[in-house]
């Protein structure tokens, strides 16, 4: 993967990203400031601050020994706390869209055309169960999203953020580097520390049973079990701050941004399958509500497994691009 700014200090090219980011998060919180009661552009105002924190964050991680450690260490578990905050609430809307969607297709409501349902006696349950089933989710999720928006409200007025933005519009004009390291060649300094990230990503999807999900339905994905949807959760955080130390470095990512976008829905899935599940275990809840919620985890784990499918097909040309830099 031949990388932009190849014979450029260290510091200049580093520099630069995390001054692009960092102005990126202030324009986002411009815009989330002036939405108002405009929701639309409050959730894309939210995207906007949390894109550009993980890049700072991710980027502080990689190429810390290029940075003041102690500054960059700092700034980084803040930005952490902060991309978290946001994330949740919207993860919460997006996630009963996601299953009511589920419910609706599922269900062979009229108005979805081209989108059969369950036949015989299977078709009625569902249809029996699949409303109370959305209601259940509806309230369970609406509730979570209304104490993430809460959250989110007090995080942003608080001194704590306040004083991230502070940081950040610093580090929108200065960069606080390490002399010496900052000084050395983008090729000699940044890559060796991308190739670091990138070895560990390697590892880790190295570990993941890429053999057996390049087989359509093959099972492997439909038992709801954190342990193995783990080591898929892991590889896409270590996916997503490579992909950030190649951004940094001009690097073409299209190949990894698509296969960050099979990850982000296999974590979705398996997010909305656990939901799914929850609602379930509601005590005294009908039979055919059990029902609905039972075939609509079962619906969200084959998302799961076909997210995974979609990800070892993209991976091996991602993977393989990746691992060379120059």
């Amino acid at each position: 993967m031949a990388l932009q700014h190849h014979d450029s200090s260290a510091g200049d090219v580093l520099g630069a990203y995390l001054r692009s980011q960092a102005t990126a998060f202030l324009r986002g919180l411009r815009l989330h400031e002036e939405s108002g009661a405009d929701a639309a552009e409050g959730v894309e105002a939210a995207r906007a601050l949390r894109a550009a924190a993980r890049r700072i964050s991710g980027s502080l991680a990689t190429f810390r020994p290029v940075t003041d450690s102690a500054w960059a260490d700092a700034l980084r578990t803040e930005l952490t706390w902060l991309s978290a905050t946001l994330a949740d609430e919207h993860a919460y809307a997006a996630r009963l869209t996601r299953l009511l969607d589920a419910l609706h297709r599922l269900s062979g409501a009229p108005d979805a055309p081209g989108v059969p349902g369950p036949r015989g006696a299977a078709r009625g349950s569902l249809t029996v169960g699949s409303a109370r089933a959305a209601a259940l989710l509806e309230r369970q999720l609406t509730l979570a999203r209304t104490r993430a928006h809460s959250a989110t409200l007090h995080a942003l007025g608080s001194s704590r953020f306040h004083a991230v933005a502070d940081a950040v519009a610093v580090l929108a004009s200065e960069v606080p580097l390490d002399r010496i390291a900052a000084a050395g060649r983008t090729d000699e300094v940044l890559v060796p520390l991308s190739a670091q990230v990138a070895d560990r990503l390697h590892v880790a999807a190295g570990e993941l049973p890429l053999v057996r999900a390049a087989h359509p339905y093959n099972a492997e994905a439909l038992v709801d079990d954190e342990t193995q949807d783990a080591p898929w959760h892991r590889v896409r955080s270590l996916l997503r701050v490579h992909r950030y130390a190649q951004e940094a470095l001009g690097a073409d990512v299209t190949l990894l941004t698509a296969a960050c976008t099979a990850l982000d829905r296999h974590r979705e899935a398996a997010e909305a399958a656990a939901a799914s599940a929850q609602a379930a275990r509601t005590p005294r809840i009908a039979p055919a509500t059990a029902y609905a919620l039972g075939v609509l985890h079962a619906d969200q784990r084959h998302e799961v497994e076909a997210a995974r499918f979609d990800f070892q097909r993209v991976w091996q040309p991602a993977g393989s691009a990746s691992a060379v830099v120059t």
